[in-house]
């Protein structure tokens, strides 16, 4: 479960200032109780507000955890970006990069990552609030293009991008939901590469991910997936 972050507590607080503590104080609610498991007022607690003070920008718990939801989307998205910094354009280790921080981020916040993906918090006013430029799906398919030298994201690529965002998706609620792992209370993940096939520049088969978990509890095991590539 992810730290819980510090929370400034104020005596007094600018108005600008109320709505990001209200969010990150009930983002720390998020992963210690899950999204069912808190109250505005704890929230206001948390932030070192009075309990009528969410309602200046919030109409309810609700609309808080959707602020929650579109802030996570925004900053997974941003290290999404940042991954791919000092990669070239069509380098397989861009995709790679992108899969291990979509893990890491499920990883490291497990409530947020739930919460993004729940059924309840989806939609096009949630995406309007988290930002038009907020599209990772899109990104992984300029990815897969840019690998595959294609100008357009056609049928193929679309395809492509799918298989492989399904994966590094499934994997990511297999591991926070402690069904992909050994015994213990560390965890460490290592992806060596994603299955994806660039045309004539690479074989139509490669070798699926390796996927390699460590724990205290012993050594790290063997490849969990070893099979011929998705696409």
């Amino acid at each position: 479960m992810a730290q819980t972050r510090e929370i400034r507590r104020k005596t007094g607080y600018h108005h600008g200032d109320l709505q990001a503590q209200l969010v990150e104080a009930t983002r720390a609610l998020v992963e210690e109780k899950g999204p069912d498991g808190f109250s505005v007022s704890e929230a206001a607690r948390k932030a070192g507000v009075s309990t009528a003070a969410p309602y200046r920008h919030f109409k309810d718990r609700e609309e808080m955890l959707e602020a929650v939801c579109a802030e996570g989307m925004r900053r997974h998205f941003a290290q999404m970006n940042a991954s791919l910094e000092g990669i070239p354009m069509g380098d397989l280790r861009r995709v790679e990069a992108l899969g291990r921080v979509y893990v890491g981020f499920a990883q490291r916040e497990p409530g947020v990552f739930r919460l993004i993906f729940g059924s309840k918090h989806k939609g096009e006013a949630l995406d309007k609030k988290a930002g038009d430029d907020v599209r990772p799906f899109e990104l992984v398919q300029e990815e897969v293009a840019a690998i595959l030298g294609r100008t357009e994201i056609d049928a193929d690529v679309m395809h492509r991008a799918l298989l492989l965002w399904t994966f590094v998706h499934g994997l990511s609620f297999l591991l926070i939901d402690d069904v992909a792992s050994h015994k213990g209370p560390s965890r460490s993940i290592s992806i060596r590469s994603w299955p994806i096939s660039a045309g004539g520049s690479f074989p139509r088969y490669r070798p699926a991910p390796e996927i390699v978990i460590a724990s205290r509890a012993g050594p790290a095991s063997g490849p969990l997936v070893n099979s011929t590539a998705f696409v």
